[in-house]
């Protein structure tokens, strides 16, 4: 792209990590404070059950239309999942699952990055974001399709 065509670039990278010299504390806060945040929520979660109805709201696409949305199953995923039942999670919302597990992976890459004082960069090119936003969109429209009931919540 040409710097004098006047459009933004399509990502800007974050802010650097704090410098290698700042103390191990301050390295570590930030994802110290988003897995806090994390785990409260997961334990919320946990705590109230998203099968009683009434705790939560509705997801509105299910209202109006009566077809499960890509988040659908969520709520019910994490209580499955914060107790222990894998299959159960799977049931509910597999994509959520699978965001866990990617969540832990990509949680613990930070952390170890930030406390050994290297920046902390995650670039994903069209392509893996392509591929996502396609596997979503199919994982939509296969949970609700007739023969998708492994997979709907």
């Amino acid at each position: 792209m040409n710097a004098d065509s006047g459009a933004a670039p399509p990502f800007t990278p974050p802010a650097e990590a704090p410098p290698a010299e700042a103390p191990l504390w301050r390295r570590l806060a930030t994802p110290a404070g988003v897995l806090a945040a994390v785990a409260g929520a997961f334990a919320c979660v946990g705590t109230v059950d998203p099968n009683q109805p009434g705790h939560y709201p509705v997801c509105p696409l299910y209202a109006l239309t009566g077809l499960y949305c890509p988040g659908c199953g969520g709520l019910r995923s994490a209580h499955a999942f914060v107790h222990g039942d894998l299959l159960g999670a799977l049931h509910d919302n597999a994509a959520g699952v699978a965001a866990y597990l990617a969540f832990a992976v990509l949680w613990t890459l930070w952390a170890v990055r930030a406390a050994r004082g290297l920046p902390v960069r995650l670039v994903l090119g069209r392509t893996p974001l392509w591929v996502l936003g396609s596997a979503l969109l199919l994982f939509t429209v296969v949970r609700n399709l007739p023969f998708g009931g492994l997979i709907r919540p």
